[in-house]
């Protein structure tokens, strides 16, 4: 089996580190990824300057693609210049932190999976560790590696990849599977007002979507009580109520 791997933190990042070492079990694995971190950066693409591409070594022998362009451009390029053919599998992550909610329109893990459904992978996945601190990889990795394990010969509507985002928890302490649909609640921000030594004013966005009472058949409300959540995503953002209530205007 052919397979694609990317991010968003970087080709350096040690979530795609231990995740190389899972699918390798899986696979034969490319990995092609941005040469620096591009979290947040959605599903934008490079027009207005061109996309450099080099080999990087990522320790033990084992060689990637570094690509000077955001997750999106990195499967783009991958899929129409650097495999010989279309990946049975394209992964990207394991993203340092969630992608739920409204997250996922914001996030490069989840659009370099978005993308590459949109260009006719067989299947897309995007996998998120919910931490920010002392992440264990090694485990999210194993629990990662045993799930797409068993979506072989498990076929996707196309276009459709799936968000999978998991606990920070040993494996043991996981409670189980939950097929979950996205969380459409608000975001909760917080911004930390600075001043810098010239006296300038700056903020920094210190908090994202720290919400209670959270429904748990949602991908945010499964992910907090100890589920692994796994999303089907589609990039249709059409409201298709509103085709109908808005036929007046056509008239």
């Amino acid at each position: 089996m052919q397979i694609l791997l990317t991010n968003d933190d970087g080709i350096f990042a040690p979530g795609l580190a231990a995740l190389y070492q899972e699918l390798r079990q899986l696979g034969e694995v490319t990995v092609v990824a941005p040469e620096s971190e591009q979290s947040a950066v959605g599903h934008a693409i490079s027009l207005s300057s061109p996309l450099r591409v080099k080999k990087a070594s990522l320790g033990g022998g084992v060689w990637g693609w570094a690509v000077s362009g955001t997750p999106a451009d990195c499967v783009k390029i991958a899929l129409a210049e650097l495999l010989p053919e279309m990946p049975h599998l394209v992964v990207s992550g394991i993203n340092l932190g969630p992608n739920v909610g409204i997250n996922v329109l914001y996030s490069g893990t989840v659009s370099a999976a978005t993308e590459a459904a949109i260009l006719g992978a067989e299947k897309a996945v995007a996998l998120s560790l919910n931490t920010y601190k002392d992440p264990d990889f090694a485990t999210a990795a194993r629990v990662a590696g045993k799930l797409l394990s068993r979506l072989q010969g498990q076929p996707l509507s196309a276009p459709v990849c799936l968000n999978i985002n998991l606990p920070a928890l040993p494996e043991g302490e996981i409670k189980g599977v939950r097929l979950t649909r996205q969380d459409t609640g608000p975001l909760v921000e917080h911004f930390d007002r600075r001043v810098d030594p010239r006296e300038h004013l700056y903020y920094w966005l210190a908090g994202i979507n720290d919400r209670r009472d959270l429904a748990p058949d949602t991908d945010y409300g499964a992910l907090q009580a100890g589920y692994i959540s796994i999303t089907p995503l589609h990039h249709d953002l059409t409201h298709y109520p509103s085709l109908r209530s808005l036929q007046v205007l056509e008239k």
